[in-house]
């Protein structure tokens, strides 16, 4: 027996008990998570898990960024409706949407074409019409470069999943005074970070302590065996 949840009972809890009680308080985005209805771009599966505080799974051992994550990287990035946005890791595409509606434009790289077409179909019966999602290893530095989409620079980079370091054309496609969030580590000690370019140096600011699934399709170095 399907479980019935009071979705806006439990979007507005998630709001007050996630969101606010951790200082994230600027009103545009406090309203965003108040409205948009997070549960319509979560499997149907699970779609009773969609404003808890832990993970919400997804096709291919996938997750959901957890709304306070979300919360933190959108109130850390200070976006406006000039900037372009490159976002690492589309899944079902609720991060890309508030991007979207917060930025000119978002290009949003997913490796697995299923969770691609899934955002897709959200964006699109959402009415968002500025984001882009392109099935992509970002990763993958010549992957990357074969799509004229992906070229910088961007005012602002989304890297949505656990990775160990920045890769070097991730940064290479931020502008001048871009700024960046990315999770650095591996799971279950990753910290939120956010990068903001100053020639070719970068200021950091650590943002929170979280737990994170680590970014698919990176190469590993090779290991010579004697």
């Amino acid at each position: 027996m399907a479980v019935k949840v009071d979705f806006a009972l439990a979007r507005r809890r998630m709001v007050e008990n996630q969101i606010r009680c951790c200082k994230v308080l600027d009103p545009k985005i406090v309203e965003l998570f108040a409205t948009m209805p997070r549960e319509a771009f979560v499997p149907e599966s699970v779609r009773s898990l969609a404003y808890m505080e832990g993970r919400v799974p997804l096709p291919h051992g996938q997750e959901m960024l957890s709304p306070l994550q979300e919360a933190q990287i959108l109130q850390a990035l200070r976006l406006t409706p000039e900037d372009r946005v490159l976002e690492i890791g589309t899944g079902t595409g609720f991060l890309t949407a508030l991007l979207a509606m917060l930025a000119r434009e978002v290009v949003s790289c997913e490796i697995h074409a299923e969770l691609a077409a899934l955002a897709r179909e959200n964006l699109a019966a959402h009415g968002i019409e500025n984001a882009k999602v392109i099935e992509v290893n970002a990763m993958d530095a010549a992957a990357m470069d074969a799509h004229p989409e992906l070229a910088g620079p961007f005012d602002a980079i989304v890297i949505g999943a656990a990775v160990p370091e920045v890769p070097e054309h991730l940064l290479a496609r931020l502008a001048e005074h871009g700024r960046l969030a990315v999770f650095l580590g591996e799971d279950p000690v990753v910290r939120l970070e956010l990068w903001e370019r100053k020639g070719e140096s970068f200021i950091k600011l650590g943002l929170m302590e979280t737990s994170l699934l680590p970014a698919e399709g990176i190469k590993k170095p090779r290991v010579l065996e004697f």
